[in-house]
């Protein structure tokens, strides 16, 4: 097939290299064009054919996963998703890439069982996908060849309860490019601005490194949720990788709660099951903003945040790395206003009620 993805694999496992081919060719979109044990190999296979994707492992001897990342982005870039390991030190040494270049972190597939090495196999594939079309030509389209659950498989639709606490709360949900837009978001805003909350699609052992390094540079307090969190002005909080996290409510104050689940439109934190828990627990008090990143997950759940009377924002497609995600919450209706990245801190404060500080961008 000549649309077919070509993909090439570098990893020093021969363990890792096996199953991320076989995962990778399940795919009738996806070809791997060749597996290397090292950046040396790769180069030799990458004369003979170009890929469009690679995955890339970081500890690798002779030449490690950064130095050859470098050298790729500097002499012919092509779109590259990090493969790792999710031990907190590999994820501060991870998160690096996406300094120098990277487009997504996986984390290595698990065949430990039926269910992670499925699981393994959406995500990864997926990973692959989003990453084809951070390009000038854009891939808009992807096959879906396994059944996808709705957020119904975390938390059940319902009418919005009544509330009579006043606090506002953002919730936000990105995927591919995420990472950087997330950062460029948050540095905009003021300690001032409400809670928010976050879906990242990131892998779990990544979303606390994450956090860590948007904490070193914003205003806003920044850490990864933990179950029964409070959600309170001046604080960020980011959904754990590989766990859902919903908004809900008790007495007069939002909490999160982060708990286990299937995928939900193939992921794991969902946006979707995220912004279904704000329409049901925050209703108006809420605003929701959908940002770059390939797929639907979140355009179900920011509908239904628009009808329960929440402010919903779409970030647009020229500051998109991926205009997958906005675009399918604009098709459902669930967007009121699609904006540029750097007008969205502005409209955000000011659905929240809160003053636009003089250096934003005024939507």
């Amino acid at each position: 097939m000549n649309d077919q993805i070509k993909v090439l694999v570098v990893d020093d496992s021969p363990a890792v290299r096996q199953v991320m081919t076989a995962v990778l060719s399940s795919d009738s979109r996806i070809e791997v064009i060749g597996a290397a044990a090292n950046p040396y190999e790769a180069v030799a296979l990458m004369r003979e054919k170009a890929p469009d994707v690679i995955t890339l492992d970081i500890e690798m001897p002779r030449m490690d996963g950064l130095t050859f990342l470098q050298k790729i982005m500097a002499q012919h870039p092509i779109p590259v998703i990090i493969c790792s390991s999710h031990t907190t030190e590999g994820a501060e040494v991870t998160l690096k890439a996406f300094e120098y270049g990277a487009v997504d972190i996986i984390t290595k597939p698990r065949t430990s069982t039926e269910k992670f090495l499925a699981e393994s196999q959406i995500l990864i594939c997926d990973a692959v996908k989003a990453a084809a079309g951070v390009r000038p030509d854009r891939l808009a389209t992807r096959s879906v060849t396994r059944r996808k659950l709705s957020a119904d498989a975390v938390l059940a639709k319902g009418a919005p309860g009544r509330s009579f606490i006043t606090e506002k709360v953002v919730v936000v949900g990105a995927s591919t490019g995420g990472t950087e837009a997330i950062g460029v978001f948050l540095e905009a805003l003021p300690a001032e601005t409400p809670g928010i909350v976050i879906v990242q699609h990131m892998p779990e052992g990544f979303t606390g490194s994450f956090a860590q390094h948007l904490d070193s540079f914003c205003r806003l307090k920044v850490k990864e949720a933990v179950n029964n969190e409070a959600v309170i002005p001046g604080q960020v909080l980011i959904a754990p990788g590989n766990f859902h996290t919903l908004l809900k409510r008790e007495g007069n104050r939002y909490l999160v709660e982060v708990r286990d689940g299937p995928l939900v439109s193939r992921h794991r934190p969902s946006v979707d099951v995220l912004f279904r828990s704000a329409a049901r627990y925050a209703a108006a008090n809420a605003t929701g903003v959908i940002l770059t990143g390939m797929g639907d997950d979140g355009a179900q759940g920011l509908k239904e945040m628009r009808d329960a009377g929440a402010a919903t924002f779409a970030q647009d497609e020229a500051s998109s790395v991926v205009f997958g995600m906005p675009k399918e919450a604009i098709r459902l209706g669930g967007v009121q206003h699609t904006l540029s990245l750097a007008q969205l801190p502005a409209a955000v404060l000011r659905a929240c009620g809160v003053a636009i500080p003089s250096n934003l961008s005024a939507p």
